[in-house]
């Protein structure tokens, strides 16, 4: 059989649902359990806290709320956790997570990723003159936070070296799944289409709920609305993936809720500009595979 990865994604945004990740970790049959918290606004909030206190800057309640109700769970499960709900202090989030699972006696290995911190080079890049690159404006005379996107290949790096929990500061929010496929298929800087194969999957299950039928334009025909089930990518190692979610949930996962979510956010769909590969979705093939099963590939 050809080896596939269950990816479950439990947050599209700081502030979504907190029985999504029981959700996926109870019924989803994962693999990986991935979280996406990061927004703009959320980074110049999250450097505001930071401001006031060295040890804030980070989505909390991942520690607090989340991982305290399911870590024995994932650590019997073996099912490893993703996220970038580090935001500007990813540090600070790990050493945090170390401290819960300590109290609880949950031995999971935790690492962060950091690097996406720019916000020492802005007076190299003023006297060099760079401006915002639609624009044309000057840099701000005194902003609170630079970041990069970062990509999925240090998520993989992290993995790698047998981290349990991956915490990222501001990757891309679809690196979070992106990074789990280069990990567990070897995929290289240079395997673009699978590269981007994945990026879709991370894209696809990115923001929660919305695959599932949260945001969908024929809302009337989404069932169960108080019951709504997460995103799961099954994906394989070619870079093709099936879109569901966990059973017994409501919501609805088709060609169209699908298809939706692909267009969402992107720009032009022949080059969604990512950290580690520039895709082309235009010759992607949507299938209906099953009831809440939807087949994607060719990805380019």
């Amino acid at each position: 059989m050809t080896k596939t990865i269950r990816i479950g994604c439990a947050s599209g945004f700081w502030g979504d649902s907190f029985f999504s990740a029981p959700q996926l970790v109870t019924k989803g049959d994962i693999d990986y359990l991935v979280f996406d918290y990061l927004a703009e606004i959320t980074m110049s909030i999250m450097a505001r806290a930071r401001e006031k206190d060295p040890n804030a800057g980070y989505a909390h309640d991942f520690v607090t709320v989340t991982m305290a109700a399911i870590a024995r769970d994932v650590a019997a499960k073996k099912i490893k956790v993703v996220t970038n709900a580090g935001g500007v202090n990813p540090k600070a989030c790990a050493a945090a997570l170390e401290a819960l699972l300590a109290k609880q006696g949950v031995a999971l290995k935790v690492a962060y990723v950091d690097g996406d911190d720019v916000l020492p080079q802005l007076d190299k890049w003023r006297a060099q003159g760079v401006t915002e690159m639609f624009t044309g404006q000057a840099l701000p005379e005194k902003p609170i936070s630079m970041n990069a996107y970062l990509g999925g290949f240090p998520i993989a790096a992290a993995l790698a070296k047998g981290a349990d929990v991956v915490i990222t500061g501001r990757c891309v929010d679809s690196a979070v799944t992106l990074g789990a496929c280069i990990h567990e298929f070897g995929w290289g800087p240079k395997d673009y289409d699978k590269l981007a194969g994945g990026s879709l999957a991370g894209h696809i299950v990115e923001c929660g709920a919305q695959a599932c039928g949260g945001i969908f334009t024929d809302w009337e025909q989404v069932p169960e609305w108080e019951n709504i089930g997460y995103a799961i990518a099954e994906v394989s190692a070619d870079g093709s993936f099936v879109a569901t979610k966990p059973e017994g949930t409501g919501g609805l996962v088709s060609v169209g809720t699908v298809g939706e979510q692909m267009l969402y956010e992107i720009g032009d769909p022949q080059a969604y500009m990512l950290p580690d590969v520039v895709c082309d979705f235009s010759q992607v093939k949507i299938e209906q595979a099953g009831k809440d099963r939807v087949s994607v590939k060719n990805a380019q």
